[in-house]
């Protein structure tokens, strides 16, 4: 018999169930993510300002969050946080929207998408030691399959190193490397503020990060012109496609692992498989070479770590930790985990 009170010593929220369930969110939004890397090279290829390509995607996120969200019925949580936390969500929407953004689009004007979306992966390792200095803990196992992972992305890139000089490289990995701090820096110290839901959270830091874009979008106007019509059309698609579909889906995936560094950790390295879904878009839809032996086997280790990660097991959560607000036990409620009369708190396992 079910009863409203969760079994002592035992965890029931998401994360306490396993991260496999976070980690297909997770996936799903790599393959929206991908796209970012192939059509903000298309566009430095055409000739289109990067500055333009950073902007144009979070203004054209606005439109469809503010309507997606005022569907579900949490418009008004959003702006109210907003009005008691400006300068919370003024401060780290701009580290992890702008500082991420804005590096990653000026990298694929200095070289090519699969090495942006090589080194971006360098995020997975810098969302753990963010959690080990925050305090989450960094549990080994956790570190040593995410190196796995990293080593799988290095191997599939080793057939195009040598296409690419090491100066190209500086170009993008230092850029890629701000931004791949800046991303899990800015999505972890705004996760769970006023119990807003993953999509409530992407509006709110679109609408935090928006004096950064209205003044790029000034200086982009004033060096580059107005941008062409083929680099707004792609934005758009980018915007709706990865700004707004995959950073909802990510955001949820890391709401669900909270409080627990090892599922969180599984979530963050599931932006691996970007890489992947970046080189199969390249060779369907640019022409990209197929990967020899070492970039399969580099594959291989990518899909190993992944599937290592999801086979996790939980811990329970300790006594008193909150609830997830980013638990969707309800779909169509757009609180998100608000406890109910009769309805379990979701808890949080911890390492």
């Amino acid at each position: 018999m079910t009863t409203g009170t969760p079994t002592p010593g035992k965890s029931t929220g998401p994360a306490a169930r396993g991260p496999a369930r976070p980690m297909l969110l997770g996936i799903a939004a790599a393959a929206g993510f991908a796209a970012t890397f192939v059509l903000n090279r298309s566009m430095s290829v055409q000739g289109g300002s990067w500055m333009w390509s950073a902007c144009l995607r979070f203004l054209f996120m606005l439109g469809p969050l503010v309507l997606l969200v005022a569907l579900r019925g949490g418009l008004r949580p959003v702006l109210r946080s907003l009005r008691s936390r400006p300068g919370l969500w003024l401060l780290w929407s701009t580290v992890g929207f702008g500082l991420f953004y804005a590096p990653l689009t000026w990298a694929a004007d200095a070289g090519p998408g699969w090495l942006t979306a090589a080194a971006w992966q360098l995020t997975i390792v810098a969302g753990m030691g963010i959690g080990a200095v925050t305090g989450q803990g960094l549990p080994r196992r956790t570190l040593s399959v995410s190196a796995l992972i990293v080593a799988g992305v290095v191997l599939t890139q080793v057939p195009h190193a040598g296409d690419t000089g090491p100066a190209t490289a500086l170009r993008v990995v230092l850029p890629v490397l701000v931004a791949a701090v800046a991303y899990p820096l800015g999505n972890r110290r705004l996760i769970g503020v006023d119990g807003l839901d993953g999509v409530q959270r992407t509006l709110a830091m679109t609408i935090g990060s928006l004096p950064l874009w209205l003044l790029t979008a000034a200086a982009a106007g004033a060096v580059a012109g107005a941008p062409p019509a083929a680099q707004v059309v792609q934005c758009l698609v980018v915007a709706l496609l990865s700004g707004v579909v995959a950073t909802t889906l990510f955001f949820r995936a890391t709401d669900r692992a909270r409080g627990d560094s090892a599922a969180m950790g599984a979530v963050e390295a599931t932006q691996a498989a970007e890489v992947p879904f970046a080189l199969l878009a390249e060779v369907l839809l640019l022409g990209a070479a197929v990967p020899d032996p070492v970039g399969w086997t580099g594959l291989a280790l990518v899909l190993a770590g992944l599937t290592a990660h999801a086979l996790q097991p939980r811990r329970p959560a300790p006594p008193g930790t909150p609830p997830d607000p980013g638990d969707p036990g309800d779909p169509g409620d757009p609180g998100g985990g608000a406890v109910r009369p009769g309805r379990r708190p979701a808890a949080v396992g911890a390492p």
